[in-house]
């Protein structure tokens, strides 16, 4: 090898150095390696990001704008509301979670499936008495497992299948995965419920340790006509709100204290409930409730264009010592007062007859431009964001979960292009106001993206130097030419990559060799590249293998011991399963 292979060595050396024994961000690093490479002439610019115009990146970004329709409108939380029920046993909790997120996932890029639902499962295992530790890395496998079974359900299914294209002009179909994902997902899911009680331990989160001491009273209307109209308090999951309990119903002037847990609803029900910001984000979110003060309804724009801010009020602040509708409140700062906290203390009555106190915490619901304006006004001590507060579109949620269905119909019958497809759905997306374009702008993950790119630039300098056909003559002359072993070798060596770089990077740097591999061998490169896309998507042995995994760390009160005690055997377990059903499938 010349020197320009011992210069990509040496970096790609440092680049995995760097990202397992720092906490650089890994865009950064591959960049700064791929950087060095392109300055010392190994790469040209054209190769060196060569990455940015491949389909499978792409896709991956066009995805970002689908999920970010679901997310907006509440789509996913709508079909899990319906899904996850009252659970006869941790078993049974563990089947109603982990089924429906690995069908989800099948077809949702698995990232922002947990996001959205680890909220959900926080406040349905408050609600049954069930341990977080038992159930939050549960759901990340199950993402991670149903991810494997189709084309787009992981992005590093994408970009590998997008090499793949480019090497031979074919690539896989939608569903092509399923024929080894399906089995690999159902075993591993059946190891799961069979391990957890002894090899997942009880653990709290830190979170659960800390109180908030910013209760708020809140009011809620039950919409006429709505969905919830005629549920019992049960059955609606409003009984038992993580960090939120329902204090009192007013109907028709009658208040009801101590409300039962069978208590039907009405329609034009006023609900009091008492608790934190982020639960009552989360019931802002509840589709069948509204806010009872019917000022939200004055403001300009959408609701789904607002967000929730808290503003701590300051004795210079005009309204204090008024009512809040006295003190015109949303007519001065053109933002709606949702509840008040104050001491800990609960304040009865309407909202709009509190009268507000210097030092009193205000939750709002206003326009972006409320936080730009007021954050050095003498009006208010501090004022700050609610992350992810916007009130979802509801009533666009089928119309999103519908295009869902087109983009997945369509690209696994053939019809068009993966790619094709999801440029379809986030189209559909955006004209049809399930989301905005800045929305969408915000929710894709560039870093990953980058990550991505960089990646098959380093991938392209290992090819063209040759260090990819030396690696793989070393994996050959360890384990012989034996295809199955050599199958072997390339997807343990790639999970071994993933534990401790992001999958995706894990993928690139080890494709080259497998196909060098393949080629000495004289072999077809495909069992090889199925068994890359499942080593580098079914990692669960550590939590930085995955970001599902680093997501559920924290809500599960987690060691980083608890991965690798179920982790380490589910991926030798799943592990075998690939190796054993990828050469029925493709042939050598």
């Amino acid at each position: 090898m010349g020197w320009e292979a011992w210069l990509t060595v040496a970096v790609v050396v440092g680049v995995l150095g760097t990202l397992i024994l720092t906490r650089m961000a890994a865009d950064m690093v591959f960049l700064g390696g791929l950087t060095i490479l392109l300055l010392a002439g190994v790469l040209d610019p054209s190769e060196a990001f060569r990455g940015l115009a491949n389909q499978g990146l792409i896709t991956v970004a066009v995805l970002y704008v689908v999920v970010s329709g679901l997310q907006e409108t509440g789509g996913i939380h709508w079909v899990v509301q319906r899904l996850l029920g009252r659970p006869r046993s941790l078993a049974h909790a563990q089947v109603k979670l982990m089924t429906p997120v690995a069908f989800m996932s099948a077809f949702l890029n698995n990232t922002p499936v947990v996001a959205m639902l680890i909220p959900a499962v926080n406040e349905w295992a408050r609600k049954f008495g069930l341990s977080n530790s038992k159930l939050m890395i549960p759901l990340s496998y199950a993402a991670i497992l149903g991810g494997t079974c189709t084309l787009i359900g992981t992005s590093t299914n994408l970009v590998v299948n997008g090499l793949v294209t480019e090497r031979t002009g074919e690539g896989m179909r939608m569903f092509d995965l399923a024929w080894v994902g399906v089995p690999v997902a159902v075993v591993g899911l059946a190891f799961i419920l069979l391990t957890t009680r002894w090899l997942l331990p009880e653990r709290q989160p830190a979170m659960s340790r800390m109180s908030d001491p910013r209760e708020y009273s809140v009011e809620m209307l039950v919409d006429t006509d709505g969905p919830l109209v005629g549920k019992s308090i049960e059955s609606a999951g409003l009984r038992h709100l993580s960090g939120m309990f329902l204090a009192e119903i007013d109907r028709n002037g009658s208040v009801l204290p101590a409300v039962s847990p069978r208590e039907k609803l009405q329609s034009g029900d006023r609900l009091v409930f008492v608790g934190v910001v982020e639960s009552v984000v989360e019931l802002q979110k509840i589709r069948g409730l509204t806010p009872a003060t019917e000022q939200v309804f004055k403001l300009e724009g959408l609701r789904s264009q607002r967000i929730m801010i808290e503003a701590v009020v300051s004795g210079s602040c005009p309204v204090v010592g008024k009512t809040i509708r006295d003190g015109r409140f949303r007519s001065r700062y053109n933002a709606v007062v949702i509840a008040v906290a104050r001491n800990g203390e609960r304040l009865g009555g309407k909202i709009g007859d509190i009268v507000i106190q210097p030092g009193d915490t205000l939750l709002l619901e206003a326009r972006q431009s409320f936080v730009d304006q007021q954050r050095n006004s003498r009006d208010f001590f501090l004022v700050s964001q609610v992350e992810d507060s916007s009130p979802p579109r509801h009533e666009r949620a089928p119309l999103a979960i519908g295009l869902l269905g087109v983009m997945v119909v369509t690209a696994g019958f053939g019809w068009l292009s993966m790619l094709e497809a999801a440029l379809l759905a986030a189209a559909g997306m955006l004209v049809t106001g399930c989301c905005t374009v800045e929305t969408a702008r915000r929710n894709i993950d560039w870093s990953v993206l980058l990550v991505i790119a960089a990646a098959f630039g380093l991938g392209a300098a290992m090819d063209q130097t040759g260090v990819a056909l030396a690696t793989a003559q070393t994996v050959m002359g360890f384990v012989g030419d034996a295809p199955l072993l050599n199958l072997a070798a390339i997807y343990l060596l790639t999970a071994g990559f993933t534990a401790v770089i992001t999958n995706n990077a894990a993928a690139l740097l080890m494709f080259p060799i497998a196909f060098a591999v393949s080629s000495d061998l004289g072999v077809s490169v495909m069992p090889f590249v199925v068994a890359i896309m499942l080593a580098a998507s079914a990692s669960f042995a550590t939590p930085i293998g995955y970001q599902t995994n680093l997501m559920v760390y924290g809500p599960g009160g987690y060691h980083f011991s608890d991965f690798l005690r179920l982790g380490l055997p589910l991926n030798l377990v799943t592990a075998l399963v690939a190796i054993l059903v990828i050469p029925l499938v493709w042939g050598f």
